[in-house]
């Protein structure tokens, strides 16, 4: 399901990722407080919340109360942070990956925002506005996640983890088997799957939130390579955030091999800005966001113009 390009430098990176272990504890460390920010941040963003990167930063460090905010926002971000930490623990764990482990995340996501719901399949009959997508009812939603659980550790295994957890990612949202918390849920699903497998956890970005429901509706109606090609993408800017972390390097990087900014990449390929920042956002051309930049290296440019007329 993954495109070829991206699938090639995401086995590339995680080769090379894995040849760097045991990976630098301290690099480690740092980012991965870094990424778990953003990945909270992220999450609760799309589903609403107002509260800045360094909002939630400060939050998270400090425990400090921010003026104007609400007391949900803050529960979200400290819940959040409780679920990564469950989540961690079960990479750990060898235990297969069943409901039982989806509705404890769901219960620390909703801790004291929805105690009664925390946790818990929902009862009532419920409607995603402006979709099309039929949700099942509440009497159903037991039975499909247990078929939902037999998927993943049946059919899914033949899968490519990329594609399993962003299936599996979608098809919890698919039954979306509580009131509320659905989405948050998922995506720490969608993690666990990724890390149990060796790959840093992975950030849908806020800046991205139409493309994921796109990308979801897409797949409710069958079409879940968009979605999984989606999720690639972030799969490839956390492999290349760890290894950029983690590479001991004793000189520079080479000239080809030194990330630029794209206008500057225009400059001396055949393709316009705006054509390489399409390509960029799509996953064929290797890329990486930051900020409100796209980078990307003359070899990057090389190997994909050899891609198309080779």
């Amino acid at each position: 399901m993954l495109d070829s390009r991206l699938f090639e430098r995401i086995r590339v990176k995680k080769q090379a990722l894995d040849a760097l272990r045991p990976l630098p504890t301290a690099a480690v460390r740092r980012l991965q407080e870094q990424i778990n920010t953003e990945w909270i941040y992220n999450s609760n963003a799309i589903e609403g919340s107002t509260l800045t990167l360094q909002e939630t930063r400060l939050i998270l460090e400090t425990g400090m109360t921010i003026g104007g905010k609400s007391l949900r926002e803050h529960f979200e971000v400290v819940n959040h942070q409780k679920a990564i930490d469950f989540v961690e623990s079960l990479v750990r764990s060898e235990t297969p990956v069943t409901p039982f482990h989806v509705r404890q995340i769901h219960q620390l996501v909703l801790t004291q925002i929805d105690d009664k719901g925390a946790g818990n399949y929902r009862q009532l009959t419920v409607r995603i506005t402006g979709s099309t997508h039929m949700l099942p009812e509440p009497w159903d939603v037991p039975g499909r996640m247990a078929d939902w659980e037999q998927w993943l550790h049946g059919e899914a295994q033949s899968l490519h983890v990329v594609a399993r957890a962003a299936m599996a990612h979608h098809k919890l949202v698919a039954i979306h088997p509580f009131i509320d918390g659905n989405g948050r849920t998922a995506r720490s699903v969608m993690n666990l799957l990724l890390m149990r497998e060796g790959y840093p956890p992975s950030v849908i970005a806020k800046a991205y939130r139409r493309q994921y429901y796109r990308v979801l509706a897409q797949a409710d109606r069958g079409r879940e390579k968009p979605l999984v090609n989606f999720v690639g993408r972030a799969v490839e800017q956390s492999l290349t955030r760890y290894l950029e972390a983690c590479t001991p390097r004793s000189e520079p990087p080479a000239e080809e091999q030194r990330w630029i900014l794209l206008r500057e990449a225009a400059e001396f390929s055949n393709y316009s800005q705006a054509y390489l920042s399409l390509l960029a956002r799509t996953g064929r051309l290797e890329a990486l966001k930051r900020g409100r930049n796209w980078y990307t290296t003359r070899e990057a440019v090389a190997t994909y113009e050899q891609s198309v007329t080779g």
